[in-house]
């Protein structure tokens, strides 16, 4: 019976945390007026362990993003180059072509469930810590907007007053810093398109001579611009799907930058802070309703409604409140990574069956993967029976007619040889040229041949047989089983 009490009353405890929401959050985005105008966010400059923390993940991760197109491996080929005109794709050094559009896909839904995955366990931990918008926007561009136009009320201020000197020098300073750091961007992302040489020598020839590049480059420069000097904010909140996905696959066992309600609201609700006040006899909570939380937060929300879906998990508001509950002498983690359940219960994350089916998807997709990866040939081949034909008999040979089709998945120049496997004194008998083929860099060779096998050797009238593909050192690069045409024996 006290079980059944005491699960009414934390029943009622939750309800009337719901009670004191402002509901309105539900049907509004932070950044805009119910008219439809945009809202300005200023949000102020945060301090802390956790901006500490992502400010060493997000210039650790930009580096990477800068020198990345430089570095070459062993067999000539970048880590990732995604050249989409000319269908050439590079993913950690393994060259990628349209006949392998199905690991492609093995690839995508390995990503999607993972993104799953992680969304139900993490919330959107991704946003706040990786994404290359709020790396960029919250790392780059806005410590630079800081540094010229100072912090939150010195921007508010700045956009009040009239277009004087003062004005001017600042925002145009700004902007030409903005436009140069777009213009950087979009060469550093140029480059894992058509690949660092390529942009390198394409920078030595010069803008004239490269218009049409050029003016690519300026029309994405435009547009980084417009995003972080502008849009900003509006890319994850109104463009980015995430956040609604957020909505549908995190429940109350998904970790996220949450607000603990039940201490912060105590029995009567926030309240103000007053020097040497007892508020835990005063049934007051320990937010001090100081909107610290508020002002931090790049989207404009407040954190204490709830889990919203402008919520970027940026660890802003956590950071800006144990700042002030360490100088009110309360104990901090009022805003801290929790699920609902953790808050409301008291429970800790614990993985869930539907956790454990999408862990077993992932690593079954990323073995399949793996495998595929490991496996796949630098020369694909096929080899079919010429359409129409039969054997026939050479002396004590019995010869098939075949049709070959090689591709070199590669990035150089290949010389093969057609060998059989299976059979030892198979011969083969080019219809063109000698049993000694250059294949280019990513192109496909067709032709036909005959097989010659001795008849004492061909036990079936479908006889299967093992073709292989061998290169310069004498290596079976890829294997194909075709059957072989026979006499009927009874």
């Amino acid at each position: 019976m006290s079980d059944i009490k005491s699960k009414e009353n934390k029943e009622e405890e939750f309800l009337s945390f719901d009670n004191q929401m402002d509901e309105n959050v539900r049907s509004t985005i932070g950044t805009m007026e119910r008219s439809g105008k945009r809202k300005w966010v200023y949000p102020r400059k945060p301090h802390g362990s956790f901006t500490n923390k992502r400010r060493v993940v997000a210039y650790f991760l930009l580096t990477i993003l800068v020198i990345m197109p430089f570095i070459k491996l062993p067999n000539g080929n970048p880590l990732f180059k995604f050249d989409v005109l000319n269908r050439e794709f590079i993913i950690f050094g393994f060259p990628f072509f349209t006949s392998d559009f199905f690991l492609l896909a093995i690839g995508m839904i390995t990503t999607m469930i993972f993104i799953i995955l992680f969304t139900m366990a993490y919330g959107r931990i991704f946003c706040g810590w990786i994404c290359p918008q709020t790396i960029f926007l919250e790392m780059v561009f806005r410590p630079i907007e800081y540094l010229i136009e100072g912090d939150r009320a010195k921007q508010m201020k700045l956009d009040r007053q009239e277009w004087d000197e003062e004005k001017i020098r600042k925002k145009v300073s700004k902007w030409v810093i903005f436009a140069l750091l777009s213009f950087i961007i979009a060469n550093i992302f140029l480059s894992y398109i058509i690949g660092a040489d390529v942009l390198l020598q394409l920078v030595k020839n010069g803008p004239i001579q490269e218009a049409s590049t050029f003016i690519g480059l300026l029309i994405f420069t435009g547009l980084f611009f417009f995003v972080f000097s502008w849009f900003r904010e509006q890319a994850c909140t109104l463009v980015c799907p995430y956040g609604r996905f957020q909505g549908v696959l995190i429940d109350s066992h998904t970790i996220n930058v949450i607000y603990d309600y039940k201490r912060g609201e105590g029995r009567v609700g926030r309240s103000k802070f007053r020097k040497n006040e007892d508020r835990a006899a005063a049934g007051k909570g320990d937010c001090i309703d100081c909107g610290q939380c508020v002002v931090v937060c790049p989207t404009g929300i407040d954190i204490r409604n709830g889990i919203q879906l402008e919520c970027v998990n940026c660890t802003a508001c956590i950071d800006a409140c144990d700042e002030v509950m360490e100088k009110v002498n309360l104990p901090p983690g009022l805003i801290r990574y929790a699920s609902e359940d953790n808050i409301k219960k008291g429970e800790p994350f614990r993985f869930t069956k539907r956790l454990m089916a999408y862990t077993t998807a992932l690593v079954i997709l990323l073995s399949v993967m793996t495998a595929f990866m490991i496996n796949r040939p630098s020369v694909e081949s096929k080899f079919l029976k010429v359409v129409g034909s039969n054997y026939s008999t050479e002396g004590q040979y019995l010869v098939n007619q075949f049709e070959y089709t090689l591709y070199n998945k590669t990035n150089v120049d290949q010389r093969l040889q057609l060998v059989l496997i299976s059979h030892e004194n198979g011969v083969f008998e080019m219809y063109q040229g000698q049993n000694d083929l250059l294949l280019k860099k990513g192109e496909i060779a067709q032709g036909k041949f005959k097989l010659k096998i001795p008849a004492n050797e061909v036990k079936s009238y479908k006889e299967l047989v093992e073709i292989g593909i061998k290169n310069t050192d004498g290596k079976v690069i890829d294997k194909y089983e075709i059957s072989f045409s026979g006499p009927y024996k009874y």
